[in-house]
Parts: C-alpha cells; sequence; structure tokens
C-alpha cells in the first residue's frame, strides 16, 4: 500500500510568474486578458506587468480634433501613476494632451527603457526640455511622431544624441525646425527610414544631404525646397516614397530634375501634386531615372508640355496609377502618348484638361479599356505615414 502522505497538493495559483506571464500572453480573447487580473492581487500585477501598449484615454486624431471630451486631462502625477504600473510598455501615445508640460515627462527617465514608439502629436505644452527628457530615458525608440509641437532644432540635436535607433519620425506642422535639426538626425540616426516635414517652412531639404540609403519614405509636403535640397533627400540612394506637393515657386522647370539624377532610381511612388511651375526637363529627366516608378500625381503641374507626356509614356514602363487632373497643357497628342506607352497602366485620374477633346479620350478608353478612368482626384496617394503598436 502506497504512502501519500508527503504529496503536497499544488494548482495554477502556485506556479511560478515566469509561467503565469506565458499563460497571460498566450490568452487571444480580449475579455479573457482583462479578466486574469481580476484573480487576485498577484494576478493583477502580471496583468499589467505584460501590457505593451497604452494610449491615454483623452488623446485624439485629426478626425476628432473639435470635440470638446477631448480635453487633455493628464499631469504629471497621473502619468507617473501609469508608468509605475505599466513598466514595460512598447507603445504610448499621449496624443492631444494638449496641455501635458515638459515637466509631466520626467516618468520617461524611469520607466521609458522599452519604450519603441511614442506619439505626443498635438502636445502643444512640449518644448525642448521635455524632448530632452525623452531623449535621455528612451534609448531604444524607434518611432516618433511630434506634429504640431513647439519643439526647435536644440530639442531634436539632443533627440538624435539620445536616441541613435530611431527609424520613424514625424515632424509636420513643427514651424521652430529648420535642416540644422533635420542634419542633426540624419548624421545620428543611421536607421531613419521615415520623415515627414510636411509643412515645415524653415525646411529647404539640404539637412538630409548624405543621408543613410535606409530613408525609404519623406514626407516633404508644402516645404519650402530648394534644388540643392531636393538633391539632399534623394542622396541617400533608398528613396522609394516622395511627396513634394505644393512646393514653393522657387523651384522652377527643372529645378525638380534633381529627382531623376540616378540617386532616386528605387523610387516608386512620387507626388508632384500642385508643382505648377515643374516644366519638361524635369519630367524627362525623373521619367528616365526613375524606372520603378509605380504611381506618379501630376495633377495641377501646368508646365507640363508634349514633350514631358511622350517621355513618361516611352519610358515608364511600369507605371500603374497616373493622376493628370487639371494639367492645362495635356493635349490629344500628350493622352496618345500615355496611350500607346505606360503598358502597365491601370487607373489614370484625369479631369478638366481644358485642352483635351472628348474623342480623345474615347480613343484612349477604346484601345486601352483595361485602364480605369477616374474623374475624382485622389489627393494623397501611396502608403500612410504610421506607427505601429
Amino acid at each position: 500500500m502506497e504512502d501519500h502522505s508527503n504529496d503536497v497538493l499544488t494548482s495554477v495559483v502556485h506556479l511560478p510568474d515566469d509561467c503565469l506571464t506565458i499563460i497571460f500572453q498566450w490568452l487571444d480573447s480580449s475579455s479573457d486578458r482583462e479578466s486574469f487580473g481580476l484573480t487576485c492581487h498577484r494576478w493583477h500585477n502580471i496583468q499589467n506587468l505584460s501590457r505593451r501598449s497604452l494610449q491615454f484615454q483623452s488623446s485624439f486624431t485629426l478626425f476628432n480634433f473639435s470635440s470638446s471630451s477631448q480635453t487633455s486631462l493628464l499631469d504629471s502625477y497621473h502619468l507617473h501613476k501609469l508608468l509605475t504600473r505599466f513598466q514595460h510598455l512598447h507603445y504610448l501615445s499621449l496624443s492631444g494632451c494638449t496641455e501635458l508640460p515638459d515637466s509631466g515627462l520626467i516618468p520617461l527617465q524611469f520607466y521609458g527603457s522599452k519604450l519603441l514608439s511614442l506619439h505626443l502629436d498635438y502636445c502643444f505644452g512640449l518644448t525642448d526640455n521635455g524632448l530632452s527628457l525623452v531623449a535621455a530615458g528612451c534609448p531604444s525608440l524607434m518611432a516618433i511622431n511630434l506634429s504640431r509641437c513647439n519643439i526647435t532644432d536644440v530639442g531634436l540635436e539632443a533627440l538624435a544624441n539620445g536616441c541613435t535607433a530611431l527609424k520613424k519620425i514625424n515632424l509636420s506642422y513643427c514651424p521652430l525646425v529648420s535642416d540644422s535639426g533635420l542634419r542633426a538626425l540624419s548624421q545620428a540616426c543611421h536607421q531613419l527610414q521615415t520623415v515627414k516635414i510636411s509643412c515645415c517652412r524653415e525646411i529647404n531639404g539640404r539637412g538630409l544631404t548624405g543621408c543613410s540609403p535606409m530613408l525609404a519614405y519623406v514626407d516633404a509636403d508644402s516645404c519650402n525646397l530648394e534644388p540643392k535640397g531636393i538633391m539632399g533627400i534623394v542622396s541617400g540612394g533608398g528613396l522609394e516614397y516622395l511627396n513634394v506637393s505644393g512646393i514653393s515657386w522657387s523651384i522652377q522647370e527643372d529645378g525638380l530634375a534633381a529627382i531623376g539624377s540616378g540617386f532616386a532610381a528605387r523610387l516608386k511612388i512620387l507626388n508632384l501634386r500642385m508643382c505648377r511651375t515643374v516644366g519638361d526637363e524635369s519630367i524627362m529627366a525623373i521619367a528616365k531615372g526613375c524606372p520603378l516608378l509605380r504611381e506618379w500625381n501630376l495633377a495641377l503641374c501646368y508646365g507640363v508640355r508634349i514633350s514631358g507626356w511622350k517621355s513618361i509614356g516611352l519610358n515608364c514602363k511600369k507605371l500603374e496609377k497616373l493622376h493628370v487632373n487639371r494639367c492645362r497643357n495635356l493635349c490629344d497628342h500628350g493622352l496618345q502618348a500615355l496611350r500607346e506607352g505606360c503598358k502597365r497602366l491601370s487607373v489614370l485620374y484625369i479631369s478638366k484638361c481644358c485642352r483635351l477633346s472628348s474623342t480623345a479620350i474615347e480613343l484612349f478608353k477604346m484601345y486601352r479599356g483595361n485602364v480605369e478612368i477616374r474623374e475624382e482626384e485622389n489627393m494623397c496617394i501611396g502608403p500612410d505615414w504610421t506607427f505601429g503598436k
């Protein structure tokens, strides 16, 4: 007869924390994950330490900015409590915390070491001092959104020196940053892949001169770019997406030819919408120098004439989408050149081209029945610039 007097009864509550953490991570149902922490204080602590993503409830997006419920209530005390509770975050969004002061980011010095993605867009109270706290406390940071923040080149330099693993940065609508700050980022962050600088009026593009070949995505809509700045943007040789729509009138006719100089041979998506003065020389250089182009937006490019359209038809062999809305100098012969070339074209955005006859359009539809004709203008092309959680 066996003696069971020394046997010890065990249950799930006797499992070590490591095992409970693994069990929690394997839970697929969100309700199960939320219920996990209701079991006891120990399980609640494991739930907190396992959390990787946190978005403050009053954060807003561009689409509900006007909502009265989005007033920022987060202060240093509450943020400290949140970060003390969730100490292993990879993703943190404080978007729209409009009154959050620099001091509110002090907890990141203690709990930000594992943070990979940080959203601070629309944090109007953030200055260079707050950005320095981020740089000191988040050495692993790979993505940061600083859109519409009151930061300067001083803060960007601190960020560049402290967060050298940075891959994505959004500086759109930051009126106080210039090429000096951009240069600090491009020189210190060798893994930089995505830069968004839309509506940064003090940036001309030279700050990206000599950038890493890792840089693949640049959104520079409505910047005061210069021809040498365009060369700086493409100088890394790895660019695949470029948006320079609405650039200043300082770039005339052949000012965008640098895009086709050979450094942007990997370019797949190009947005030149509202570049009204771009001329045929630039268009021909781009058509020849960017053989991988799949989508090209030339809407409201008034200066493109027959030579430009012929070059696109002849050289853009992989082009799938083309925007020519309101191109004043697209004539019947130009449309014929597009019809006879661009063999992979699948979508053509075309409307309000005053020099085009209805006959030319009908001929295009007849000979290129595989191409979808769209009259509405698609202003945003290519992939959205987003952070992954």
